[in-house]
């Protein structure tokens, strides 16, 4: 008879146990005991409202697990803060004080308990706490990235009985005045926002009768991406994906700029594979800094995998951990850890791809395979330089980011990818409002991103870059050419799909636009600020103004920094007779950009019909901004 194989399954696990019981109960048996059981009320009740289960008690100790590392530690600070409470007015000789321990690791199910190395080493970091504090394995320090308001401190190796490997372990306690995520805070949240603004984004179609999508979103007040609606989308159907981001594990906070664009590279290389459906940036980026439940996070989305992990970035080394999780199960589909030189990154990222793609079992043309090993620059310091211009655009601090982009130019004159990303940059600058010449950065746009293109034609982002100069430039035609190819060679780059749709809205066709944008939506579930800007001009130029002026508002709630948003919301009220408002919003873009010009504003702007700039011009006018 075959031996049934016994349940295996990974897990966060806490061990409570108290200090110094013996001592305690010696001196006062009866009252120890007593006070010892309302703590241990206390702490099954906490377990499971942090979606935890009570696996076992022995005398004053408990083990629980957790289906996250996030609700054990949030739990476990919680529970500390609130035993603390309880006998702060007892005689210090009486006060019952637990150590905690939490670890993530694999443990064997049996008859409704749990055993092996990962509640052994959970026991042991428990014994290393302070009374009344907190001990955690590195395993769950990396999973915890900076989710939690939570300070640590490194304790170092351990070596700990009757485990054969030492144990890195960290102090962990909340930050003075912090206050922690309570269960279930984020589907509250987003219930909230669904309430505050829903837009859905529906246009009349000209001439031909109604079309009609629904894009519905949510509006929180300081992110840049836009929620939707919570219920689950249909997985796509092809193998589905989403990337989270990577936690930052370096010392310095400042470095959150490597982890975010080693995430996004990851993205990026991965939409290039035709058997995988990824989804965008944008879209994963929502849950940065969260309190995440995978399973919960896959449904959303409407994706089977997820992928997340950490970067540590220390000197000329980097580690990585990541993690493939199918979401339907819960289970690891593969982890790996790497500890390298700084200068292998290229290499790294190419083998973090290379094990997905083989755990996924997706099979590679040559030429995807060439496509998505394909470096822009072989430089470490030139992409480093590249990665902080690319978090100082996000924050529209375009003439920073000019300066980190030429800084990695100048390091590797052959890097097209910095040249598309400073030819962007100028771009935005005199789209948003910021450009002080206009003219000559037009033309310093174009001839960027076509240096870019002469150097490496392979690069998705650099033909973002051309159609975009194109497009500033007024040539809709050379503009939805290179936007196009963009889409070829990378088919779920969600930001061209975007600027395809922009293209189209200024030549004059709404109704393409809206057609690009819905296959867009299905890439970038949760529209960012410039989707929405998109989709607002969409209705503008339909002439659905209490629909455009909807879109504008989810968008300047998004991201209040976007001044051309806020440019189109002043134009969209002064045009809809809305004149109190539009004055009011005029005074915004005027906060914003108080050398902010109608004349040369309107005179960057893309339209193929002059009539249009010309009538946008008078909307701005008449709502009070300065010519």
């Amino acid at each position: 008879m075959a031996i049934k194989p016994l349940e295996h399954k990974l897990t966060a696990i806490l061990y409570a146990d108290v200090a110094g019981y013996s001592r305690l109960t010696g001196e006062d048996e009866e009252g120890t005991h007593r006070r010892l059981s309302a703590s241990l009320d206390a702490i099954t009740a906490s377990i499971k409202e942090h979606n935890g289960t009570v696996m076992h008690f022995a005398g004053d100790a408990v083990l629980a697990d957790f289906a996250t590392a996030s609700d054990a530690v949030i739990c476990a600070v919680t529970l500390q803060r609130e035993l603390g409470d309880r006998s702060r007015d007892l005689p210090e000789d009486r006060k019952i004080y637990f150590r905690m321990g939490v670890n993530l690791g694999e443990v064997i199910v049996d008859r409704g308990e749990i055993y092996g190395d990962g509640v052994n080493i959970a026991a042991r970091l428990e014994s290393l706490a302070e009374p009344g504090g907190i001990c955690i394995s590195d395993f769950v320090r990396g999973a915890l990235g900076n989710k939690l308001p939570l300070d640590y401190e490194f304790m170092g190796e351990q070596r700990v009985k009757n485990i054969a490997e030492p144990v890195k372990a960290y102090r962990a306690q909340l930050k003075p005045d912090a206050v922690l995520p309570t269960p279930g805070v984020l589907p509250k949240i987003r219930r909230r926002r669904q309430r505050l603004i829903m837009v859905s984004a529906a246009v009349v179609v000209l001439a031909i009768g109604a079309s009609v999508i629904a894009w519905l979103t949510q509006s929180p007040s300081t992110s840049e991406p836009v929620l939707q609606d919570s219920a689950a989308l249909p997985f796509a159907a092809k193998l589905s994906i989403a990337v989270l981001p990577f936690n930052n594990m370096s010392d310095d906070t400042e470095q959150e700029y490597f982890a975010d664009g080693m995430t996004e590279d990851l993205i990026t290389d991965l939409s290039k594979v035709s058997g995988l459906f990824v989804i965008a940036r944008t879209s994963s980026f929502v849950y940065k800094g969260k309190v995440l439940d995978v399973r919960e996070v896959a449904r959303e989305l409407g994706v089977r995998y997820v992928l997340e992990g950490s970067v540590r970035k220390a000197g000329d080394r980097v580690r990585i951990n990541a993690q493939l999780i199918d979401a339907t199960t819960g289970g690891h589909v593969w982890a790996e850890r790497y500890d390298r030189q700084l200068i292998d990154i290229f290499d790294l990222q190419n083998e973090v791809i290379e094990h997905i793609v083989t755990a996924l079992a997706v099979r590679l043309t040559p030429q995807e395979s060439e496509r998505v090993t394909h470096r822009s620059t072989n430089d470490v310091t030139a992409y480093d330089h590249f990665l902080r211009g690319m978090a100082l655009a996000r924050t529209t601090n375009y003439e920073e980011a000019r300066t980190a982009y030429q800084q990695a130019i100048d390091i590797d004159p052959a890097f097209a990818r910095a040249y598309g990303a400073l030819s962007v940059a100028y771009t935005f600058g005199i789209q948003y409002g910021w450009s002080t010449d206009p003219q000559s950065d037009k033309q310093q746009a174009l001839a960027l991103a076509t240096k870019a293109i002469a150097i490496d034609d392979n690069v998705p982002q650099v033909h973002f870059a051309l159609g975009l100069a194109y497009f500033i430039n007024r040539d809709h035609g050379q503009a939805v050419n290179a936007a196009r190819r963009a889409i070829e060679l990378d088919p779920g780059y969600a930001d061209a799909f975007g600027l395809l749709a922009w293209i189209h809205c200024h030549a004059g066709n709404p109704q393409e636009a809206l057609r690009v944008l819905e296959k867009a939506k299905r890439l970038n579930p949760y529209p960012n600020a410039g989707t929405l800007g998109v989709l607002g001009l969409v209705h503008f130029l339909a002439g659905d103004l209490e629909r455009a002026i909807e879109v504008y508002e989810a968008a300047r709630d998004a991201n209040p920094e976007r001044l051309c948003n806020q440019i189109y919301l002043a134009a969209a009220l002064s045009r809809s007779g809305r004149q109190d408002d539009a004055e009011w919003q005029a005074t915004e873009v005027l906060t914003l950009n108080p050398d902010f010009s109608v004349e040369r504003w309107t005179r960057t702007q893309p339209y193929k019909d002059p009539a249009e700039r010309s009538r946008l011009r008078e909307d701005l006018l008449r709502a009070g901004l300065p010519e």
